[in-house]
């Protein structure tokens, strides 16, 4: 009598792994939820070490407070990435940025610009640069850019801004190009409108100015909404490249378009 044949052993496909910056709140947050929640690993990163543990509890994930306007808090971030995912790494989501001011360029104050491209531009070639190894190792690599319609379309009193995320536009091109051939994609979402706790209040430094930028604007965009986007850019099969998603809420036609209407 032959014996029935063996049943086949199960395997699982490892899960996918992230790096999400600025996760400590907005898109950075929704993002790194959302990912999780899609069944990934990740470390999200921030500099606010408190908001990241409060996250860390609510979704699993890992977690690491890091500037990424600093060359020795980046080099950390390597070391905990490395020990995480075993020098292999699927996405680098960079998210980390954001607006100081709205000030005519006539009127500049260069501190908030430096600010600005210290944050947008610079920290984003700076944790790329580090994390580039591990995307390669990984045969399956992803670095996304969240942008904004600022990097693509001026308006008055963004000028600061404009020039950051014109520049993080332009790195995500460059580097589009230089990977070339390689197994890593290059995507940049550019929302629009988004309300967020902080986008606007850190901008504006106050809560009653950051509330009347969404006065009357029926349904800006959310931090959930544009991690919709991220996820579907992330989890498409990896010859679909999203170069660049702009993304608003119906009420904006343009940066500086925004339909408002009373009582809403």
């Amino acid at each position: 009598m032959t014996s029935a044949p063996a049943a086949p052993i199960a395997t699982s496909t490892p899960a996918l792994t992230a790096v999400v910056t600025g996760a400590s709140s907005g898109i950075g947050r929704a993002t790194a939820q959302r990912l999780v929640a899609d069944g990934w690993r990740v470390l999200a990163v921030a500099r606010r070490r408190e908001r990241l543990e409060e996250l860390a509890a609510e979704t699993g994930c890992e977690v690491l407070a890091v500037d990424v306007t600093s060359d020795d808090s980046v080099a950390a971030l390597v070391e905990r990435a490395e020990e995480l995912f075993d020098g292999s790494l699927n996405a680098v989501v960079h998210v980390a940025g954001g607006a100081l001011g709205v000030e005519p360029a006539a009127e500049a104050d260069l501190e908030k610009w430096q600010r600005m491209y210290d944050s947008n531009v610079l920290g984003a070639v700076r944790v790329t640069r580090a994390l580039l190894p591990a995307l390669r190792a990984s045969g399956r690599g992803d670095l996304l850019f969240v942008t904004s319609v600022a990097g693509h379309e001026a308006y008055p009193g963004g000028s600061g801004y404009n020039a950051a995320k014109a520049g993080e536009h332009m790195l995500a091109a460059a580097l589009r190009l230089e990977l070339n051939g390689e197994k890593v994609r290059v995507i940049e979402i550019a929302p629009g409108m988004v309300r967020t706790e902080e986008f606007s209040l850190v901008r504006l430094g106050d809560q009653e100015a950051a509330d009347a930028v969404y006065d009357g604007v029926e349904q800006p965009l959310t931090a959930e909404d544009c991690a919709d986007v991220i996820s579907y850019a992330l989890n498409a099969p990896h010859h679909v490249n999203l170069d660049l998603v702009t993304v608003r809420p119906l009420a904006q036609a343009a940066a500086h378009r925004v339909a408002r209407h009373q009582g809403v």
